[in-house]
Formats: structure tokens, C-alpha cells, sequence
């Protein structure tokens, strides 16, 4: 079993996007994008969903105290909490903007704190943004607000300040118990803190918390995971992140760089660590949703993979869809279904943009009628592990060339091809990124030439 296992990895292990949006952001098509046309796909789904199922806000909010050597995050390290009121201004300011853009007033469904580190912000200037955005706005009447923290700061009157503006859900950055790894990654921090700020949120009411942790970190052994999971295990998060590091300091600059490549496990011992880990969390009764993710029963994400519901947009994996979603800060990605946009990512150019009264985008995509069903395939697969061309006018011509580059796959044990479907199986739901490229159009005309993406396992 272990020498198949090892075979798999050394034929598809090979850098790939992780479909977070498709097209993918390399792909971007930049000479047909302008502002004026994402303001007018971002107003066209508003129009269409926001009475129907809302809009989906994410904030980014870049500070940290100290730079976490495995983060891929856009951020910015500081000490100085003077920075706060300043960039919260400028978010409001941003929100309002996009509120010009529509004549109706935006029912909030989900509402996403990312970072850098949310928690870095002081409890009442938290409560102040939060406020900010919800005073121009509706509530849906089935909202759901969450926020990663991290556990060496998150405080009880964090929790407090965002439970009493609506937030229910918190995930906590843990990545790996060991001290070694920990240091390596410049992330001390211990069980007895993760334990605290866990314990912290189910006592004010919260009624998910998750947990992030990571394989393939330098220095990782398999006992280091074990441990982790063990330890993870008896504080019963309601869900988890459990996925592999990207390993991209070509992107991501001197922060990936404190070690050297020897000092990562192997793609055989990443994706060995990854098997123990899901047997571990199994055991315990943790469901496999999407990749990389696990959640109990109980919780809204599995019950929602159950139901065919689960969605992935630029916030991860969430419970239910809003087909617009605005990204508030720099860096931030908004998403009209028919259209991306990215902010620009420094804070001083960002500031510049709203200062003459200019959303802050960078760069964006629209999407003609090729990438809307393709990005519908790879949504279904990325969430559902299973594709279908038999409605919703999904057949595109290219179809029979991708059952052919899928037939290796099929004769793999990755996936079942069937006359107008396909489904991954079990044993191929790790190499889930390696199906949805085959469905990658844009990726199989134009190979890229330079390191874009890390690696599948």
C-alpha cells in the first residue's frame, strides 16, 4: 500500500494552482479588465442575488507583531498599534465607496476577518470597524461572522467585542505543537494558550471553532504530527484546516527563506503525515469536507458537504454561497462571479487611491462564457469531489480532450469517468488539485514558464 502511495506521489506531485478562483490569478486576463467593468459586474450581481441570498464581505487586516516564517499572507510588521484607527478609516471609507455602487441597501450574509493577525486590532476598535460596515447595511436572517485569531493574543474581551457584533465563529492559526518546528517558523506558542483561547471562545458562546494546522513544515517529522493531532484531538475543534505548506519564497520574498529546501520533508513524508493525520482525526469521528478539511458532524460545514451545499471562494471553504463578494483592505480579492479584483497590496498606495476617492484595485479578470463553465467544473469538484456536462449547459467542446488526459487518472484509481460525469474516489482526493487542472484550460494552452504555484502534495 505505501509502495502505490509512493508511486502516486512521485508521478502527480507537480506544482499547481489551489483553485481558489478559476481562472487563477496568473491567468488573469489584464488588457480586457478595467475598473469601470468590474463596477459594473460587481453591480449586475448585486442586482441579481442580493435579495436572494445576500453579499459575503471579507476584511484584511495586515499588521503583526512578529513575522511568522511559513505565513503566505500579505502583511505588514509592526509594534506600532498606532497604525489601527488610520486603517480602519480607510476600510470604511473603501465600503462606502462600493455602496455608491448600489440602490439598495446590502444584505450582509457572511463576514470574514483575515489577516495578518485580526487580533492584533484592539477589542473596541474591532467592535468600531464592525459597526462601521453594519450601519449602512441588512442582516440576512441566516448571517454567519468569523475571524482567525491567534492564540497568544486573542483575549477574552476580543471575543467578547466581536460576539456582541454578531461573530459566532473563530479559527486559530496552530500549525504544529513541537517546539522545534516552532522555532523554525518563528511561531512559539503552546498548547496551554490554544487551549485557553479555545476554551475562552465556547465559554462566551461561540458555536464553531476551528483550528489551522500544517504538514510539511521544515524540521516536521512524522511524530511531530502525531503529536499535534493528539493533542488537537482532545480539545475537539468543530472544524479543521489541514493542509500542506506552500512552500513559494519566490513569491513570498526573505519570509520563506529562514531554512533551507533540505530542511522540508519529502513529498513521500508530507503526504504520509497528511494520511495519519485524516486516520487520527477518523478515529474521533471528523469528516473529510473538501480538501483539506475535516469538521464533526455537528458542524455547519459538514452538514452543508453533505447537502451538496459547500462553496470555495477566496475565504476558503464556506457553508453556503453568495455569488458577490467584496474584499475590504489591501490585498483583498473581490469576486462578482463574473469578475475578480485585487487591491493594490502596500498600505501607502491604498491610502493614496482612497484619498482621491478611488477604490484601491490593482489588477482583476473578467470572465467570458469558457471561464463561467469551467469555473463551474472545478467549484464541483473542489467541493463536491464529483463534476457532471448532463444540465446547466456545462458541455463545452474541449470535453473529450479532457477524458483523455483524465483517463491515465481513471486507470490510477483517482477518479470514475462516466458518460456525462465524473468522481473522484477516495484514494484520489488528495490529487483533487491534479484532476481540476486537467479541466484548466487556460493552464494546459500556456504552460507557465517561471515558478507560479507550489506543489500539489
Amino acid at each position: 500500500m505505501l509502495g502505490m502511495l509512493s508511486s502516486l506521489i512521485n508521478k502527480y506531485n507537480v506544482a499547481g494552482p489551489r483553485y481558489t478562483s478559476y481562472p487563477t490569478v496568473p491567468y488573469w486576463n489584464q488588457d480586457t479588465f478595467s475598473l469601470k467593468k468590474w463596477k459594473n459586474s460587481l453591480k449586475k450581481s448585486f442586482k441579481e442575488s442580493n435579495s436572494t441570498e445576500g453579499i459575503s464581505l471579507y476584511i484584511h487586516l495586515p499588521f503583526c507583531e512578529s513575522l511568522c516564517t511559513f505565513c503566505g499572507c500579505n502583511k505588514r510588521i509592526t509594534k506600532q498599534h498606532s497604525v489601527e484607527t488610520p486603517y480602519i478609516s480607510a476600510v470604511l471609507k473603501e465600503w462606502y465607496l462600493y455602496l455608491e455602487l448600489f440602490d439598495e441597501k446590502p444584505i450582509i450574509k457572511e463576514l470574514h476577518l483575515g489577516g495578518g493577525t485580526p487580533t492584533f486590532f484592539s477589542p473596541e476598535n474591532l467592535k468600531h470597524l464592525i459597526n462601521g460596515i453594519l450601519k449602512p447595511a441588512v442582516l440576512a436572517k441566516k448571517y454567519e461572522f468569523s475571524f482567525e485569531g491567534h492564540p497568544n493574543n486573542t483575549t477574552k474581551e476580543h471575543l467578547q467585542a466581536l460576539y456582541d457584533v454578531g461573530f459566532r465563529r473563530v479559527s486559530y492559526g496552530v500549525q504544529d505543537y513541537n517546539e522545534t518546528v516552532q522555532k523554525a517558523i518563528n511561531r512559539i506558542q503552546p498548547f496551554d494558550n490554544v487551549k485557553r483561547a479555545t476554551e475562552l471562545a465556547r465559554e462566551i458562546g461561540y458555536s464553531s471553532v476551528g483550528h489551522d494546522i500544517i504538514f510539511g513544515l521544515p524540521y516536521q517529522s512524522i511524530e511531530h504530527v502525531k503529536e499535534t493531532i493528539l493533542k488537537t484531538k482532545a480539545l475537539l475543534p468543530d472544524r479543521l484546516a489541514f493542509y500542506s505548506y506552500a512552500h513559494v519564497p519566490w513569491i513570498k520574498g526573505n519570509g520563506q527563506r529562514g531554512y533551507n529546501d533540505s530542511d522540508l520533508p519529502t513529498a513521500e513524508l508530507k503526504r504520509k503525515q497528511y494520511e495519519l493525520g485524516k486516520q487520527l482525526l477518523a478515529e474521533v469521528g471528523y469528516k473529510e469536507i473538501g480538501m483539506d478539511h475535516f469538521a464533526l458532524p455537528t458542524d455547519a460545514l459538514c452538514k452543508s458537504f453533505l447537502n451538496s451545499k459547500l462553496h470555495r471562494n477566496f475565504m476558503g471553504y464556506t457553508a453556503s454561497k453568495t455569488q458577490a463578494m467584496i474584499g475590504l483592505g489591501v490585498s483583498s480579492i473581490s469576486d462578482s462571479w463574473y469578475g475578480f479584483s485585487q487591491n493594490v497590496k502596500g498600505i501607502e498606495a491604498y491610502y493614496n487611491l482612497l484619498n482621491h476617492n478611488t477604490l484601491p484595485v490593482y489588477r482583476g479578470h473578467i470572465l467570458n462564457n469558457e471561464d463561467l463553465i469551467i469555473r463551474k467544473h472545478i467549484l464541483n469538484l473542489m467541493c463536491q469531489f464529483k463534476t457532471s456536462w448532463t444540465k446547466d449547459k456545462l458541455y463545452f467542446k474541449e470535453i473529450p480532450d479532457i477524458l483523455i488526459r483524465l483517463k491515465e487518472m481513471e486507470e490510477d484509481g483517482l477518479l470514475n469517468i462516466y458518460s456525462n460525469s465524473i468522481e473522484v474516489t477516495t484514494k484520489g482526493r488528495p490529487f483533487v488539485r491534479n484532476i481540476c487542472m486537467a479541466f484548466d484550460l487556460l493552464l494546459q494552452r500556456k504552460q507557465p514558464n517561471a515558478e507560479l504555484f507550489s506543489m500539489t502534495v
